[in-house]
């Protein structure tokens, strides 16, 4: 397994994400928690087809962190990708490493959507 440097820890903002690029070509959106936990989903909405994952709404709901999209505001669970609004889609989910203050998303997906 290898790993894409993404963005300098203490550049990311809690319950904000960042769009980036990695190994396979695709769009992650990676985003740090109110509890520090960092994690990423695919960048691309599954419903547009459009990459505004990143710059969707962080919030939660019950003890589940979510990101809602910017367009449609349905929600996607952020460790597991389960789309809230409709069981039948999910995003793909990423494993996410902190080196020296550096976080790595590793090029392949850790959990396939349903989709």
């Amino acid at each position: 397994m290898s790993w894409v440097d993404v963005v300098e820890l203490d550049q990311l903002a809690v319950d904000r994400g960042v769009a980036a690029m990695i190994g396979d070509g695709h769009a992650v959106a990676v985003f740090r928690l109110s509890d520090d936990e960092v994690v990423a989903v695919d960048h691309v909405d599954p419903f547009t087809g459009v990459g505004v994952l990143a710059r969707g709404i962080v919030g939660s709901v019950g003890d589940r962190a979510v990101v809602a999209s910017p367009l449609h505001k349905q929600r996607f669970d952020l460790r597991t990708g389960d789309c809230l609004d409709d069981p039948d889609v999910s995003v793909r989910t990423w494993d996410v490493t902190i080196v020296d203050g550096m976080v790595r998303v590793a090029d392949h997906r850790r959990h396939e959507s349903a989709a």
